[in-house]
């Protein structure tokens, strides 16, 4: 109900739409590849901003404060040393000065004051240990990894547009075959239904005409349905505001693929999966060389002045060492879990080699059956063609029956249904395989030499 509404739902006007128009609005519309372009530009704008990393930093600070200090002081221990004080002075002193009054016990000293401070820093890192460009390093290595994945879904992207493209011209052709059929099986269904008035034929050779004509008005409505549907899934694969007509035909290449090793080289060349495992690999050797730095001796250069001017500004510059001699983490630990991540990658790229060449292999073994079933069925259309052209003269002539060339008509429809088949299993399999080497973009390109089984 879901699907037949979503039918419904589309406008009744169709678009017609070749093939390389329709990989360029999918390239443009689509939603995966815009999100798989994002992330490619994500990573290389993560890479650029860490470009300058190990460069100097330079920060601008500045403060506003008040403040209000109170000291107590205690004079008691003062008035007690007083008096052995006056006693050592002359007589003419030690008399004016014994007069004045005590001192008090304690006294408070206050001091309050609002000002502001502005001053400017640096730092400057002369050597990290290679830390700077491994990091940069894993930076362009998730980069590349981003590409591959985009790589990926662009041609997975390609071989779903081929199935549903190609998928909605078979559906289409075959609900045409179906369809044209249906209407020459009633017009045999009418002249059976005169012969029968007529005497000429019997009521049981009349009951199976009108059961090959229910036959075929099933098979013409679900062909139609299936064409619908085809359709339907095209047009959301474009994203298409009006319901899309492929025009581009089904084909198959006469001649064979080049060889299976031409194949295979340029899949272990090309293939994203290849690229990714590469840029995995990438990514483990610089993390380990990052973690190498980690044990070196780092020099910084630093400097800082007060913003003030006169000569009483403070300013400080310097270079400073730093070198960890003990952490509680295990660096030779990681260092070997590094070492096993790269090891990793390596086993994991060897195993991908020869799967890609077992695929690569299977799909141009596929290629090749479906080129040899289609060439195959060739024989068997002409024949087809022919018996119903003796059927034909058959009943003008009355050697055969109103069944017998029914049957011959519904016997062709079949044929042509199959060889359209065929066609689309080559078509398929082509993609697949060029997907498979990295190809995807080189299929308009094979389609374009197909010009002499294109199956219209």
């Amino acid at each position: 109900m879901l699907c037949l509404f979503s039918a419904l739902a589309l406008p009744t006007h169709a678009a017609p739409l070749g093939f390389d128009a329709a990989r360029q609005q999918m390239q443009q519309r689509s939603d995966q590849l815009a999100a798989s372009r994002s992330a490619i530009e994500s990573a290389q704008l993560r890479r650029d901003a860490m470009q300058r990393l190990g460069g100097p930093v330079v920060n601008l600070s500045g403060a506003a404060y008040a403040y209000n200090a109170n000291l107590d002081v205690d004079l008691n221990p003062l008035n007690r040393a007083l008096p052995g004080v006056l006693s050592q002075l002359p007589p003419q002193l030690a008399g004016p000065i014994a007069q004045l009054p005590h001192l008090p016990s304690s006294y408070t000293l206050n001091r309050h004051k609002s000002d502001t401070t502005a001053s400017v820093s640096a730092v400057w890192p002369i050597y990290l240990g290679g830390a700077g460009d491994a990091a940069r390093g894993l930076l362009d290595a998730q980069a590349h990894e981003a590409e591959a994945d985009a790589a990926k879904t662009g041609h997975e992207a390609t071989t779903v547009l081929v199935q549903r493209y190609f998928g909605a011209q078979l559906a289409e052709r075959a609900a045409v075959l179906r369809e044209a059929a249906l209407a020459t099986i009633e017009q045999h269904d009418a002249a059976a239904q005169k012969m029968l008035d007529a005497g000429v034929i019997a009521r049981v050779e009349r009951l199976q005409a009108r059961s090959a004509l229910e036959e075929a008005r099933r098979n013409a409505r679900k062909a139609r349905d299936d064409a619908d549907l085809a359709a339907t899934a095209l047009t959301r694969t474009l994203r298409a505001d009006e319901r899309v007509t492929p025009t581009s035909p089904l084909f198959v290449l006469a001649e064979p693929l080049p060889p299976l090793p031409q194949f295979i080289d340029t899949a272990l060349a090309r293939h994203p999966g290849l690229d990714k495992v590469a840029a995995k690999k990438e990514q483990a050797t610089q993390l380990h060389a990052a973690q190498e730095a980690l044990r070196k001796p780092q020099v910084f250069a630093f400097g800082q002045r007060q913003l003030k001017t006169g000569k009483d500004a403070d300013w400080v510059a310097g270079v400073g060492v730093r070198w960890t001699l003990w952490d509680s983490i295990d660096r030779n630990a990681l260092a070997e879990s590094s070492n096993r991540q790269i090891e990793q990658a390596e086993r994991t790229g060897a195993q991908a080699r020869s799967d890609i060449a077992l695929l690569v292999e299977k799909r141009w073994l596929g290629v090749e059956q479906a080129r040899r079933q289609f060439l195959a069925q060739a024989p068997g259309l002409e024949l087809a063609d022919e018996v119903l052209r003796l059927r034909t003269s058959g009943l003008k002539a009355g050697t055969s029956t109103t069944l017998d060339l029914i049957d011959a008509q519904v016997n062709l429809a079949k044929a042509q249904t199959e060889r359209a088949q065929a066609a689309h299993d080559y078509v398929k399999a082509l993609a697949d395989l060029l997907e498979s080497c990295g190809l995807s973009d080189e299929f308009g390109s094979y389609m374009a030499r197909a010009d002499a089984l294109k199956v219209e």
